[in-house]
């Protein structure tokens, strides 16, 4: 590929090299192979149910430990609203007042979306504020017509001139409303319940990955917060920030696999989706980060149900670790008997989900111990799975790679070869679903940090089709952060309720239980 100096500037003030961009660009050029489903984790192959003795067990040994470690909530939180309002902006584009009422635009359209919205607009967190923006605008608001308050109230909440709540932050829009019309954001949910089980000592520390431009609206949210949630905790918090990182960009193409320029003649790069965030968790420094999206989070009713699940996840990581810790000393000091040997291996099959080799017992000794020791020696995260209930998303599949060897990983839909007969049936069989409920040891048996980069599979990455400025372009997602950016860690899937899953992803999202007060 010939760049101009021109664009070998531009890559290199971006971080990146031009061999990375021609390793791109030949992705393109070879296709992503569809992962290789072998079967779905389902219930005692792959995913384990506990017993409420096993749950309270290891909830305890977590109360037992976690003062012994340091512990770190990590919340990517780089994404707008602007999705959750989707149908909205369809209906301030398409309806015209003057031509039918809103209830004749629901029924010829279909759109039950609009519906359940306007049905539930005075349980929305965010229902006062609007009102009483509409009321200073105009004070006979309430006087007019069903129709044209509804109108109004759509174009306040979203028109860049007014409440401009598509352009929002996720982390910072109205999730809930408490009593006497107290709202609380997606931000300050975390922050609570965070408090309940990733506080060391009166500390207690969270990173949320952000979009650059939101930095300020982030920090004066802590402030407009910080002295009610220390208040109600008990807990002081160490919270910082950072970006997807322009170094993660991954280069635009044509339909051709040349690479797509804007008009101006530089060469388009894309931010290549929540992959990219494996550097910014590579730069973190704790013993175990527990990993959740910004728009998971629930009033303050159920969240002692959510901590508890997340006790339990990060009590089966602190057994297994501490268990796979002493294993790794024995490799390293050598000197073992066939029967330790045995009792390893039988530890990564039954209790960190890897499969060995059907040659293991015919290598020789040395062998065995280096085989061993790179199974064991990997970063270890527990995810929390639920019931299957039909949403969209990625979920937990054993898959074996191109060097045949089979292992737990969490698949995305888009991953997935919907063509092939055997792959569709696999997926139909799958009977639980990943809510990004994980915690991570992301330290060796010496103490020492591992370089998470080295333990993803490129070859995971996905390309998906897009337009700028009415032209097609190609774009490369980099592998997801809990797909094959964890490709290679040891994994356990572990069954959670569904409460521990209430995403926002639109806006009728907060009609739901778990986002309600009454």
């Amino acid at each position: 590929m010939n760049f101009s100096k021109k664009d070998i500037q531009q890559i290199e003030r971006k971080g990146l090299t031009v061999k990375k961009v021609e390793q791109q660009i030949q992705l393109f050029e070879n296709g992503l192979p569809f992962s290789n489903l072998v079967s779905a984790a389902t219930i005692d192959n792959g995913v384990l149910r506990l017993s409420n003795d096993k749950s309270e067990h290891y909830i305890s040994n977590f109360e037992k430990n976690k003062n012994k470690i340091s512990i770190l909530k990590f919340i990517p939180a780089s994404g707008a609203a602007t999705r959750m309002f989707k149908f909205l902006f369809a209906f301030l584009e398409g309806y015209d007042i003057k031509k039918e009422s809103i209830n004749s635009y629901i029924n010829n359209q279909d759109n039950k979306d609009l519906s359940i919205f306007f049905i539930g607009l005075e349980k929305f967190p965010f229902y006062h504020i609007v009102l009483e923006k509409l009321e200073e605008d105009n004070p006979s608001f309430s006087m007019l017509s069903i129709n044209e308050q509804h109108l109004k109230f759509v174009e306040m909440m979203l028109d860049s001139d007014h409440l401009n709540y598509g352009n929002y932050p996720k982390g910072l829009f109205p999730f809930h409303e408490y009593k006497n019309q107290v709202i609380s954001t997606a931000f300050e949910e975390h922050l609570f319940e965070a408090a309940l089980y990733a506080s060391e000592g009166e500390t207690t520390k969270l990173h949320f990955t952000i979009s650059e431009k939101h930095n300020h609206n982030f920090d004066e949210e802590f402030t407009r917060i910080e002295e009610k949630v220390e208040d109600k905790t008990g807990s002081k918090f160490d919270i910082s920030f950072s970006y997807q990182k322009e170094s993660t960009d991954t280069i635009a193409v044509t339909s051709k696999n040349k690479p797509f320029r804007d008009d101006d003649g530089s060469l388009y790069f894309r931010p290549s989706g929540h992959g990219a965030l494996i550097e910014n968790l590579n730069d973190l420094e704790a013993d175990v980060i527990l990993i959740k999206n910004i728009d998971n989070v629930v009033t303050y009713k159920y969240k002692e149900e959510v901590a508890k699940y997340k006790k339990i996840l990060a009590g089966i990581l602190l057994e297994v670790q501490e268990q796979a810790f002493k294993y790794l000393d024995l490799l390293e000091a050598g000197h073992l008997s066939e029967e330790q040997l045995i009792e390893i291996a039988e530890f990564l099959v039954n209790r960190v989900n890897v499969k060995i080799s059907s040659e293991f017992e015919k290598y020789s000794l040395k062998y065995q111990v280096e085989y061993l020791t790179e199974k064991l020696n990997r970063p270890i995260r527990v995810c929390g799975m639920v019931k299957n209930e039909g949403e969209p998303g990625g979920g937990p599949f054993w898959v074996k790679d191109e060097s045949g060897n089979i292992s737990l990983q969490i698949v995305e839909s888009a991953q997935i070869n919907r063509k092939s007969k055997h792959q569709k049936e696999i997926l139909k069989n799958a009977t639980h679903f990943n809510p990004v409920d994980l915690v991570c040891g992301i330290k060796n048996y010496k103490g020492q940090k591992f370089d998470l980069k080295k333990f993803v599979d490129a070859k995971t990455a996905f390309i998906t089709m897009k337009t700028k400025t009415g032209k097609d372009l190609k774009a490369l997602e980099l592998p997801g952060l809990w797909n094959g950016s964890m490709a290679n860690w040891n994994t356990i899937f572990v069954e959670v309720p569904l409460i521990t899953f209430s995403p926002v992803k639109t806006v009728n999202d907060l009609l739901k239980g778990p986002h309600q007060i009454k």
